[in-house]
This record gives C-alpha cells, structure tokens and sequence, in this order.
C-alpha cells in the first residue's frame, strides 16, 4: 500500500459484497451482509406452497378474451423465465413489452424476436428516437455517472403505462432487485412494486421532469411522454398492482438459462465478456456488462465481477475462494465497449475520465501523489484459504 492510509472498506465474510454497496445493505455481528441472509431464508422456503398462493392470488384477474397481464421483457433469460412461468405456471395470457435504448447486443436482438414466436404471445416494442438518446445518454452521464439511466427509466416505466393504457390490472416482475443483491426485504414480505420503490431505487431519486432544462443537452418534455409514471387516479381506476414472481418462485438464473435455452432455443452470449465470467446476462445492453458496469467500479470499487460471484455463492455454485478470484480478474476491467459509446454520443476519452472521476466515492478511493487512484482490495485483506 505504500506506506498510504486507504479508506476502510470490508467485505461479506460469506460472498464477496463491499461494504461500499451502491444497493443499501447491512452487516450482522458475524460479518454476513442482509442478502446472504435473506437467501438463507430463502432456501427454507415451501416454493410449491408459495405457487399454490399466487394461482389462487391472481384467478380474479383471469379474463375470457383479451390480456390477463403485462410483463416487462427484455428478452433475456429472466425475462424469457417469466413469460413461462406466467403462461405454464399460472396459464394466464400475457401482453409483452420492451423498451428499446438501442443498445442490443446481436444476440440480444435474436432472442427478443423470438420470444412472441415461441411463447406465442403479442409483444409491444416501444423505440424511442435515437437523437433523443444520444442527448439522454450525454445527460445522464454528467448528470449522475449513469450514461443508462434512460434505459432503466424506461424498462420500469412503460410496462405500467401499458397496462393503465389496455385496462390491464396485472404486470408481473422478476425478482426484487434490492432483495435479491442487498438482503432488502424478507421473503415474507410479500412486497410489490410501487410507485415510490421505481423512484427511490431504480431511478436514485431522479425522474423525468429532471432531464429538462440543460444548456449543453436540451430535452423538452414532449419528448419524455413515454418516461412518465401513470398517476395515481389511473393506477386507481384500474386497479393495477406490480407483483413480482421472485416472491413466488425460487428464483435462480443459472437454471433460468438452462431452461429457457433447452425449451425455447433462448441463446447466451457466443463470446466471453471482459467483465464477468458469465455469457447469460445482460445481452438487452452491450454497456450493462461494459462500460456502465465499470462506472460502478470507478464509482464504488466493485463491478459484475463481484455482483455475478455473490449470486453464484449464495446459490451454491460458486466457493467464497473462487469469487474472490473472480473480483480480482473482472472488476477492474476498463472495457473496450467504451470506444463504441464514446463514438456513439461524439465525445473523447478525456471528457469520459474528467467526469467519471468527480463520482469516485471517498469512501471507497484515495489518490496518491503521483495522481493514482488506489483502494482496498479483498483479495489483499482477506483470508479465504477455504
């Protein structure tokens, strides 16, 4: 370390989550963080019991023609999980979908068309204006180190705007994100989505009506239409609720994939990515893998790397030893997809450095001397000699 005093940072004694988590998480007295403890309650958790308690929760919203619910896809293999659980599972008819950000990787793109084949459903594809998402793209990133921003505002937004629009009562979710990768909530909890959570955690407190007014990005509101929340009297009249299968489901992505790949010709990534060790997630966004991932890494200190590993050790796929190897080979990776983007929204590696580095978490980053940036590492401080 060179003699430098670095920001003390500590890990999860059972995966391998920072305590500098951009998901809020806690520690308990043996130094396990909330979500490896949820997993744990998880585990012991009567799944066929739980289906039993959906099937009956959602017959009053069975209809004789027409939608029985929305579902958000992106074509992945939680989202191809989803259609199956809700048609083979529940034998409900679904409404399909998508927000394009225009950023499909080639096998991505493939296995969202295929899905309103295979499923034999009707998909909605909403696909916004390029120009706009270039400016969004720019904005976001200065404005809160997340060029995808618009990405993630979309996919919890227009489904809901769907379902207000087709009179439709149900849209069905994954898992819950932040308690599936923070230990956010209990499994007992039964929680749905709500207004307040896609703000709150999704969106970090922004919404659309702050994309507006900048000098250097101008965005006008009529060109938001599409990120706009339903109101309230509209989720009223409808009745609308957001329930997430992961509540319901054993929820476990590495059989997901394995699944959807053998009954429905769903495919993983042909080629490895240069930040994580898995070919299953994240083929609806060449950046998600890439260079949005290494902003969290810039940002926090820990990357896909790291977020793939926990899920993989909680799940009993994975060894403690093995993930930290896999931090240390991934999460510090800084991607060749930044050269695309660059190109993409016209700017140069300088202005991504100058405004990537103003988002560094002091408690995550120190700069020495020579200008370096250095932070603690697990695979320094730990011992995970199994």
């Amino acid at each position: 370390m060179s003699g430098v005093e670095l920001p003390k940072i500590t890990w999860c004694t059972k995966c391998v989550l920072p305590s500098s988590s951009a998901i809020p998480l806690t520690f308990d007295e043996n130094g396990v963080c909330s979500a490896c403890r949820v997993q744990e309650k998880r585990a012991r958790i009567d799944w066929d019991e739980r289906l039993a308690m959906l099937q009956l929760e959602v017959e009053p919203y069975r209809r004789s023609s027409g939608y029985d619910c929305v579902i958000g896809v992106s074509g992945g293999k939680d989202s191809y999980y989803q259609v199956h659980f809700v048609k083979e599972k529940l034998g409900l008819n679904p409404l399909l979908v998508t927000y394009d950000g225009n950023n499909y990787l080639d096998v991505g793109w493939r296995n969202l068309m295929r899905m309103k084949e295979v499923f034999n459903v009707d998909h909605i594809i909403l696909r916004p204006s390029v120009d706009m998402l270039i400016r969004m793209n720019r904005l976001c990133f200065r404005m809160m180190g997340d060029m995808n921003w618009q990405n993630h505002c979309g996919i919890v937004t227009l489904p809901m705007r769907m379902a207000v629009q087709f009179d439709i009562p149900i849209v069905f979710w994954g898992e819950h994100g932040h308690a599936d990768l923070g230990g956010m909530h209990s499994p007992q909890d039964f929680v749905e989505y709500t207004r307040r959570y896609r703000l709150d955690q999704h969106l970090r407190g922004y919404d659309w009506y702050d994309m507006m007014g900048d000098a250097e990005d101008p965005i006008e509101e009529r060109e938001l239409e599409l990120f706009k929340y339903p109101e309230d009297e509209e989720i009223l009249a409808v009745g609308l609720r957001g329930i997430y299968v992961g509540m319901y489901d054993i929820w476990d992505a590495n059989a997901h994939a394995k699944l959807v790949e053998k009954l429905y010709g769903w495919e993983p990534s042909p080629e490895p990515f240069e930040r994580t060790y898995r070919r299953i997630s994240n083929l609806d966004d060449r950046y998600e893998n890439g260079i949005h991932d290494y902003l969290k890494f810039v940002k926090f200190g820990y990357g896909r790397g790291t977020d793939h590993a926990c899920k993989d050790i909680r799940h009993g796929y994975m060894d403690r030893k093995t993930g930290i190897e896999m931090v240390r080979k991934y999460d510090h990776v800084r991607s060749s997809d930044l050269q695309i983007w660059l190109e993409y929204v016209d700017r140069n590696e300088e202005w991504f450095d100058t405004i990537a580095n103003g988002f560094r978490d002091p408690r995550v980053w120190h700069r020495d001397e020579s200008g370096d940036w250095l932070k603690r590492n697990i695979w320094e401080e730990d011992d995970y000699s199994d």
